[in-house]
């Protein structure tokens, strides 16, 4: 710790404030006897995330007949999820094997931004997968000409760079901040709420672009989703047979359980004034969003689906066993449930 240095004048009566320069994380030290338990649940979950993600974005990439714009954000989220559950599970593994598990301010500063720009990025990227939905489930005719490549394009890069920018104010207005002591964090990773219960001066700006950012990100791309989904609805109503509801719904079902886990996380760590700020609760939403969520999202979006159980076939061999395997259909039928693709 550096003396002095961040202090406010004051007093003589004033105790001598001291900059921090590394912190504390608490982990899960509170559960001493669920290390091991806890180590390898999150070295499976980080191993899955990490070959599942990967593994949709070589596909994705390789595979002409999967460059659509559903596939498209698909990537975009996979390359997200890298980058969160990256950011956060190699330093909390770290932190189950070691003594004392401590970050630097500058490796806590940057773990924070990566974190801020993945988690809102995803945010963004589970908006923009709703209205794709919308317009392929009431617009089916005009779905090619409304999400056009350089839309879908520029709808990416506009999420990027809006969520970096975002992540950089957050995480250039907590470096502003002094922290005079305690060092402890109690959670596995710097997050914004438990940092700003640690700092020594007021947390009115921070608190204020919080919540800027906590009405932008949470609430207002909650109700786009909700709006998107409020017509997905109404089309799939008008369908007359029971077979059309059924196909539309299965279009969109993965993303909205996904939109419903993710939100969930989000709104418990983040929706809520650091006041009530619980450790607990925050450490299982934590767990939901950096190692839970990044590992489903390639099953539930991708796995199950047979078009990149198709162009896992022409890329892998043990998968063009099982697709080989499948029931063979006449050109001109129906394809049987099994067999048609669904998101």
């Amino acid at each position: 710790m550096r003396q002095g240095l961040g202090a406010a004048p004051g007093p003589a009566s004033r105790p001598n404030w001291t900059l921090v320069t590394e912190f504390v994380l608490q982990g899960f030290s509170e559960h001493p006897g669920l290390w091991l338990p806890l180590l390898a649940c999150l070295l499976c979950l980080y191993t899955m995330a990490l070959v599942g993600n990967t593994m949709i974005i070589s596909v994705v990439s390789c595979s002409t007949s999967l460059h659509s714009p559903m596939y498209f954000f698909l990537c975009n989220l996979a390359t997200m999820d890298i980058v969160c559950t990256s950011c956060v599970l190699p330093k909390a593994l770290v932190g189950l094997v070691s003594e004392e598990n401590t970050i630097s301010f500058l490796g806590c500063m940057a773990q924070l931004f990566f974190l801020v720009w993945s988690a809102s990025s995803e945010l963004l990227l589970l908006t923009v997968m709703a209205y794709d939905r919308c317009v392929a489930i009431c617009h089916p005719l005009h779905y090619s000409s409304r999400m056009s490549p350089w839309l879908c394009r520029a709808l990416a890069m506009a999420v990027w760079v809006v969520c970096a920018v975002n992540a950089l104010v957050n995480t250039g207005l907590m470096m502003r901040l002094p922290f005079c002591g305690p060092n402890i964090i109690t959670h596995f990773f710097c997050e914004i709420p438990p940092l700003l219960l640690l700092s020594c001066s007021s947390t009115r700006v921070n608190s204020i672009m919080t919540v800027l950012a906590d009405v932008f990100y949470g609430v207002i791309n909650f109700l786009l989703t909700l709006l998107s989904y409020g017509f997905i609805i109404a089309s799939i109503l008008r369908i007359r047979s029971a077979e059309g509801k059924r196909r539309a719904f299965s279009t969109c079902s993965s993303h909205l359980v996904v939109v419903s886990v993710y939100y969930s996380a989000v709104f418990c760590a983040y929706i809520s004034p650091a006041s009530s700020y619980s450790p607990e609760r925050s450490k299982v939403s934590g767990m939901l969003y950096t190692a839970l969520s990044p590992t489903l999202n390639p099953l539930i979006y991708s796995l199950r689906n047979t078009e990149v159980k198709h162009a896992l076939g022409r890329l892998v061999p043990l998968f063009r066993v099982r697709v080989m395997h499948r029931p063979f259909v006449q050109p001109g039928s129906p394809a049987p449930t099994s067999l048609r693709p669904g998101m």
